[in-house]
């Protein structure tokens, strides 16, 4: 045998000798809106756990994320506002048995001003519960949450729309990160170049309340932050769920809904969705939902004989996936 031949066979053993290196996948679960105060909290408060009925979707993902709606504090000082929620810090105890972390960038985080919301950053700090869209200041409100799982560096990144503009960060006090399109497009960025994120997810806190489908100002957000480089981008805020789309091979979902809060009657306001997605280092692989039907109390109770939307990557738009 030539000195060619030999060297060219022990370089094919090599090659069929390598290790196959396994692909990363990790697996995301969102909810819409938790409300830790008024029903919900006096539930923990007897020892009741309101997330308990959806554990098993909990426990069989890697990473659990949701909006806190709601400060948890013991001070501050409440805002004219015509609804406020604070809740115990107890309720973090419960909340982290389930979820690792939440986004602080909506309406109802300066319910009873920077002293508690300042708190409340102190609380969740303790409990060990990440949180994103908020911050101590405006740079760490508009810096991603990193999470790594399997091998992937996930960034998450929270913004609010709810207008009138208010309650926002500033140079040397804490609040929340609003949307400004060109400071999005540089989150985006700096979430890729300087955090060094393989996946990159905005959750937004916007549009009309009640609205069953998304607003204009809602889809030029949510494309925007897919043009300058989001994997996903994920909405709450209408306090209903609202439609979803694929756009460029990316997926949107506009509004999740409500997930744990009361004081809500009507279909549409008691049913939100936990949604799944399947992620690998080229982005989302596929998604589906699970309907939670809330009961007087603002607990939520999975649905999964009724068909709700989920999706694959190569589809073009979402189908109907589940019931029986």
């Amino acid at each position: 045998m030539s000195a060619v031949r030999f060297l060219g066979r022990l370089l094919l053993l090599a090659v069929l000798a390598a290790p196959v290196v396994a692909q990363q996948r990790v697996s995301l679960v969102f909810v819409g809106d938790i409300m830790l105060d008024t029903l919900p909290g006096k539930a923990i408060a007897q020892g009741r756990d309101p997330f308990a009925p959806f554990a098993a979707q909990f426990a069989a993902a890697d990473l659990r994320i949701g909006n806190l709606e709601c400060v948890v504090a013991n001070g501050g000082e409440v805002t004219e506002k015509i609804y406020t929620f604070r809740a115990h810090p107890r309720t973090l105890v419960v909340l982290k048995r389930h979820f690792d972390a939440v986004s602080l960038a909506n309406n109802h985080s300066g319910d009873f001003g920077r002293a508690a919301f300042s708190e409340m950053l102190g609380h969740l700090d303790r409990q060990g519960i990440g949180y994103f869209g908020g911050g101590r200041d405006l740079r760490q409100a508009h810096a991603p949450l990193i999470v790594e799982r399997h091998g992937l560096r996930i960034a998450l990144l929270g913004y609010n729309e709810f207008l009138p503009r208010s309650f926002e960060a500033d140079y040397d006090a804490p609040g929340i990160a609003w949307s400004e399109d060109e400071q999005v497009r540089e989150d985006l960025r700096q979430a890729r170049a300087i955090h060094h994120a393989d996946i990159v997810i905005p959750y937004l806190h916007g549009g009309w309340e009640y609205e069953p489908r998304a607003g204009a100002r809602q889809r030029q957000l949510a494309r925007l932050l897919i043009d300058a480089g989001a994997d996903a981008v994920i909405g709450g805020h209408p306090h209903v769920t609202q439609d979803t789309e694929v756009y460029r091979g990316k997926p949107i979902i506009y509004s999740l809904g409500n997930f744990l809060i009361d004081g809500f009657e009507e279909p549409a306001t008691t049913t939100g969705w936990l949604l799944r997605l399947e992620l690998d280092q080229d982005g989302v692989t596929s998604w589906h939902t699970v309907i939670a039907r809330l009961d007087g109390e603002g607990i939520p109770h999975p649905d999964l004989k009724t068909p709700s939307p989920c999706w694959k990557k190569g589809e073009n738009a979402a189908a109907m996936c589940g019931g029986k």
